[in-house]
């Protein structure tokens, strides 16, 4: 994803407090991440990355043992929204962390585009979620979907209402 130009990070990086609060709130307070078994890996300014482990109930072809399509759409819409928390978090390091976490209310998925380039099979998918910008009422983003081995699956894009 380094192709296009990133946001400024707005610190080198976020507070221990910070992280922790906003993985607790996309690994454990969203009901439908718990269900999808989504977990955080990075957490910058410029974007975020993850990974989801494979497991029976998210099968979409019994016979291929493939991943639901509608598993993926849905991860790659969390990351995003979860790069754009990030960039919102940095936007506003002079806050503190817990006042940063309560602008994330009025989020919500206005567009997505996702498309799919290769059947998902495997063990563990790797996320990662781009924004490419954090506007005052809209942010724009970028997602990829792989494989383990790094193989491109899907790719999306999407934009937020952050205001």
């Amino acid at each position: 994803m380094s192709a296009h130009r990133k946001p400024a990070d707005a610190a080198a990086a976020f507070e221990p407090a910070f992280v922790a609060a906003l993985t607790t709130m996309f690994e454990q307070r969203i009901p439908f991440n718990v269900v999808l078994g989504l977990r955080i890996d990075t957490l910058a300014a410029s974007g975020a990355t993850g990974h989801l482990d494979m497991r029976p109930e998210l099968i979409g072809h019994f016979a291929h043992q493939r991943l639901h399509g509608g598993v993926i759409s849905a991860t790659l819409d969390a990351m995003a929204g979860l790069a754009v928390m990030a960039a919102i978090g940095a936007r506003h390091m002079d806050e503190a962390p817990a006042e940063r976490l309560r602008r994330f209310g009025k989020l919500g998925t206005i567009d997505l585009r996702i498309d799919y380039l290769r059947p998902a099979i495997g063990e563990r998918f790797t996320l990662r979620g781009e924004v490419l910008r954090l506007g005052s009422r809209v942010a724009s983003t970028r997602m990829e979907f792989g494989d383990a081995e790094g193989k491109l699956l899907a790719t999306g894009s999407a934009a937020y209402i952050v205001s």
